[in-house]
Protein backbone atom coordinates (compact mmCIF):
# COMPACT_ATOMS: atom_id res chain seq x y z
CA UNK A 1 0.00 0.00 0.00
CA UNK A 2 1.44 3.68 -1.02
CA UNK A 3 1.17 6.58 1.40
CA UNK A 4 -1.23 9.16 0.58
CA UNK A 5 -0.13 11.82 -0.35
CA UNK A 6 -1.82 15.75 1.00
CA UNK A 7 -2.46 18.73 -1.16
CA UNK A 8 0.43 21.35 -1.30
CA UNK A 9 -1.40 24.00 0.91
CA UNK A 10 -2.41 21.19 3.72
CA UNK A 11 -0.43 21.63 6.84
CA UNK A 12 1.48 18.29 7.58
CA UNK A 13 -0.05 17.39 11.09
CA UNK A 14 2.90 16.27 13.59
CA UNK A 15 5.71 18.03 11.59
CA UNK A 16 7.78 21.02 12.19
CA UNK A 17 7.41 23.62 9.39
CA UNK A 18 10.92 24.14 7.74
CA UNK A 19 10.46 28.53 7.62
CA UNK A 20 11.00 30.27 10.67
CA UNK A 21 7.64 31.28 12.82
CA UNK A 22 9.23 34.91 14.08
CA UNK A 23 10.87 36.98 11.47
CA UNK A 24 13.62 39.50 11.82
CA UNK A 25 12.66 43.37 12.09
CA UNK A 26 13.91 45.72 9.67
CA UNK A 27 17.32 46.89 10.29
CA UNK A 28 17.01 50.65 11.72
CA UNK A 29 17.67 53.18 8.89
CA UNK A 30 18.16 56.96 9.29
CA UNK A 31 16.28 57.46 6.35
CA UNK A 32 12.63 55.88 7.20
CA UNK A 33 13.41 57.46 10.66
CA UNK A 34 13.53 60.87 9.15
CA UNK A 35 10.65 60.87 6.86
CA UNK A 36 8.69 59.20 9.98
CA UNK A 37 9.90 62.42 11.82
CA UNK A 38 8.79 64.51 9.17
CA UNK A 39 5.61 63.29 8.73
CA UNK A 40 4.72 63.46 12.29
CA UNK A 41 6.02 67.09 12.35
CA UNK A 42 3.82 68.29 8.94
CA UNK A 43 0.59 66.64 10.50
CA UNK A 44 1.14 68.78 13.70
CA UNK A 45 1.30 72.08 11.51
CA UNK A 46 -1.25 70.84 9.44
CA UNK A 47 -3.72 70.75 12.49
CA UNK A 48 -1.84 74.09 14.35
CA UNK A 49 -2.90 75.96 10.77
CA UNK A 50 -6.38 74.18 10.90
CA UNK A 51 -7.18 75.73 14.13
CA UNK A 52 -5.98 79.03 13.48
CA UNK A 53 -8.28 79.56 10.55
CA UNK A 54 -11.41 77.79 11.80
CA UNK A 55 -10.55 80.30 14.97
CA UNK A 56 -12.38 83.09 13.13
CA UNK A 57 -8.66 85.15 14.03
CA UNK A 58 -10.99 88.24 12.51
CA UNK A 59 -13.17 88.71 14.88
CA UNK A 60 -12.65 90.15 18.68
CA UNK A 61 -14.81 86.72 19.86
CA UNK A 62 -16.76 86.82 23.14
CA UNK A 63 -20.62 87.54 24.34
CA UNK A 64 -20.66 91.11 22.30
CA UNK A 65 -20.11 89.16 18.97
CA UNK A 66 -23.20 86.76 19.31
CA UNK A 67 -26.39 88.26 17.47
CA UNK A 68 -29.09 89.90 19.48
CA UNK A 69 -27.00 90.39 22.16
CA UNK A 70 -25.91 94.42 23.33
CA UNK A 71 -23.62 95.77 25.56
CA UNK A 72 -23.19 99.23 27.15
CA UNK A 73 -22.46 101.34 30.12
CA UNK A 74 -25.93 100.69 31.72
CA UNK A 75 -27.23 97.43 29.94
CA UNK A 76 -26.28 94.48 28.88
CA UNK A 77 -27.62 91.17 27.32
CA UNK A 78 -30.55 89.69 25.23
CA UNK A 79 -32.36 92.96 23.42
CA UNK A 80 -35.70 91.21 24.94
CA UNK A 81 -36.27 90.48 28.48
CA UNK A 82 -39.19 88.43 27.67
CA UNK A 83 -37.20 85.92 26.97
CA UNK A 84 -36.46 85.26 30.57
CA UNK A 85 -38.81 83.57 33.25
CA UNK A 86 -37.38 85.00 36.20
CA UNK A 87 -35.58 88.63 37.30
CA UNK A 88 -34.67 90.08 40.49
CA UNK A 89 -32.72 92.95 41.28
CA UNK A 90 -30.27 94.21 44.23
CA UNK A 91 -26.42 95.47 44.38
CA UNK A 92 -24.26 93.06 42.38
CA UNK A 93 -21.29 91.72 44.39
CA UNK A 94 -18.54 89.43 43.24
CA UNK A 95 -18.71 85.68 44.81
CA UNK A 96 -20.62 82.71 44.70
CA UNK A 97 -21.08 80.22 47.60
CA UNK A 98 -19.20 77.23 47.34
CA UNK A 99 -18.57 77.55 43.75
CA UNK A 100 -21.60 78.04 42.43
CA UNK A 101 -22.02 81.35 40.57
CA UNK A 102 -19.57 83.40 39.92
CA UNK A 103 -21.63 86.76 41.36
CA UNK A 104 -24.46 87.86 43.57
CA UNK A 105 -27.09 90.00 44.17
CA UNK A 106 -27.03 91.32 47.65
CA UNK A 107 -31.21 92.18 48.61
CA UNK A 108 -32.66 93.59 51.54
CA UNK A 109 -33.70 90.16 54.40
CA UNK A 110 -29.99 89.04 54.45
CA UNK A 111 -27.75 86.45 53.12
CA UNK A 112 -30.70 83.97 53.03
CA UNK A 113 -32.50 86.37 50.10
CA UNK A 114 -29.37 86.59 48.13
CA UNK A 115 -29.93 85.65 44.31
CA UNK A 116 -26.21 83.51 42.82
CA UNK A 117 -25.82 84.49 39.66
CA UNK A 118 -23.81 83.27 36.55
CA UNK A 119 -23.50 84.11 32.75
CA UNK A 120 -22.26 82.82 29.69
CA UNK A 121 -23.80 86.16 27.72
CA UNK A 122 -22.82 89.15 29.91
CA UNK A 123 -19.75 89.80 31.43
CA UNK A 124 -20.87 91.17 35.08
CA UNK A 125 -18.09 92.19 36.46
CA UNK A 126 -18.98 95.57 34.49
CA UNK A 127 -21.46 95.94 36.89
CA UNK A 128 -20.52 95.34 40.41
CA UNK A 129 -21.21 97.34 42.94
CA UNK A 130 -24.37 98.69 41.15
CA UNK A 131 -27.90 98.57 42.13
CA UNK A 132 -29.06 96.41 39.19
CA UNK A 133 -31.93 94.36 37.84
CA UNK A 134 -31.42 90.88 35.97
CA UNK A 135 -33.46 88.50 33.93
CA UNK A 136 -32.38 85.00 33.28
CA UNK A 137 -33.34 81.34 33.71
CA UNK A 138 -33.22 79.78 37.18
CA UNK A 139 -30.70 76.39 37.37
CA UNK A 140 -30.20 74.05 40.96
CA UNK A 141 -27.89 74.89 42.89
CA UNK A 142 -26.79 72.69 46.05
CA UNK A 143 -25.66 75.43 48.15
CA UNK A 144 -27.57 78.07 46.52
CA UNK A 145 -30.82 78.82 47.64
CA UNK A 146 -31.15 80.74 44.05
CA UNK A 147 -29.07 80.07 41.49
CA UNK A 148 -30.05 82.09 38.07
CA UNK A 149 -27.93 81.77 34.49
CA UNK A 150 -28.27 86.01 33.87
CA UNK A 151 -29.54 86.78 29.94
CA UNK A 152 -29.90 90.57 30.74
CA UNK A 153 -28.67 93.24 33.18
CA UNK A 154 -29.92 96.58 33.33
CA UNK A 155 -28.23 99.77 35.74
CA UNK A 156 -31.80 100.61 37.89
CA UNK A 157 -29.39 103.57 40.03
Amino acid sequence: MEPQKQAPNTPNLGQIPNHPLVKKFQEFSVKNFAISGIGVVVVILLGLGTGWVLSGRGGSGGASTLPGVKTGASEAGMADEKNFKDSAEGTLLEGGISGEGTHHLERSGGVSQNVYLTSTVINLQDFVGKKVQVWGETTSGRKAGWLMDVGKVKVIE
